[in-house]
């Protein structure tokens, strides 16, 4: 249990059925009242943000939250199976919780699960994915005055924007979480 004159940036907490992240707290001490403390709170499966204020002396139930390591095994249509590298415990997931986080993710790369109470909420790719080029139209010369970009679709399926200078075949760089083109490799 932690009460809200605890909180500090990053703690995450269940509050009325779902488990949230504090992003930001103050502890506010008006001239005339009781003191309480004004938060900010992200819910961690939705990614909604709420502002709620608390007396410093309510409670509130730690929520633990575990990372797994796992291996992405396949996609039948239906489920999305991972493998656990440590137990080799397999899981299915359905595309609802999967979202688009396997955009830039093979069979067989790691990725880690994010899970409370031993439900899986939240798949994390690896930060960056090297993926080579399947889909590229060839870049028109003298078009690179305003450094163009066009897009490329890698082996994954998705389409990521590029410099003209890259062909079909190439190996890329990509940051997951924004999609964005690092460098060929």
């Amino acid at each position: 249990m932690v009460t809200a004159g605890d909180f500090k940036n990053g703690l995450t907490i269940e509050y009325e059925g779902n488990i949230y992240q504090i992003i930001e707290f103050q502890h506010v001490k008006p001239g005339k009242g009781a003191a309480f403390v004004r938060t900010k709170m992200k819910n961690i499966k939705n990614g909604g943000a709420i502002e709620k204020s608390f007396r410093p002396q309510e409670k509130f139930e730690n929520a633990i939250i575990e990372r797994t390591k796992m291996q992405y095994l396949y996609n039948d249509g239906e489920l999305y199976y991972f493998m656990n590298v440590e137990t080799y415990d397999q899981v299915g997931l359905t595309a609802d919780v999967i979202g688009d986080s396997l955009k830039f993710v093979r069979e067989n790369d790691e990725v880690t699960t994010v899970s409370h109470n031993g439900s899986i909420f939240d798949i994390e790719p690896p930060m960056f994915a090297e993926l080579e080029v399947t889909e590229c139209e060839p870049g028109e010369k003298g078009n690179t005055a305003t450094g163009a970009t066009k897009p490329c679709t890698v082996e994954t399926g998705a389409v990521v924007y590029v410099p003209l200078f890259v062909n079909l075949g190439d190996r890329l760089k990509i940051d997951t979480r924004t999609g964005e083109y690092l460098s060929r490799v």
